[in-house]
């Protein structure tokens, strides 16, 4: 028996970064060299640090500190639930 193939629409990229949007962000962490890159308005930041970043579902940086719980209460302040990247 042949089956007819169902259709599936897969959201593009750009549909896929927006999902969760202005409701998910995401906790990672980082050393200072990779900081740096991501927020480059932060300046000069000692080599070897271990920082925390918090970012938006579309991987906007949102904010940079060096504790998780700092992070996780900037994360609440915006009224987002936070995931953790590893």
């Amino acid at each position: 028996m042949k089956h007819a193939a169902e259709k599936i629409d897969v959201p593009s990229l750009q549909d896929f970064a927006h999902w969760g949007e202005g409701t998910f962000a995401y906790v990672k962490p980082m050393l200072s060299e990779e900081a740096s890159r991501l927020f480059p308005q932060a300046g000069q930041i000692r080599p070897g640090l271990k920082l925390f970043a918090l970012v938006a579902a579309n991987g906007a940086p949102i904010m940079l500190a060096d504790s998780k719980d700092a992070v996780i209460q900037g994360a609440w302040e915006h009224e987002l639930h936070t995931v953790s990247l590893h």
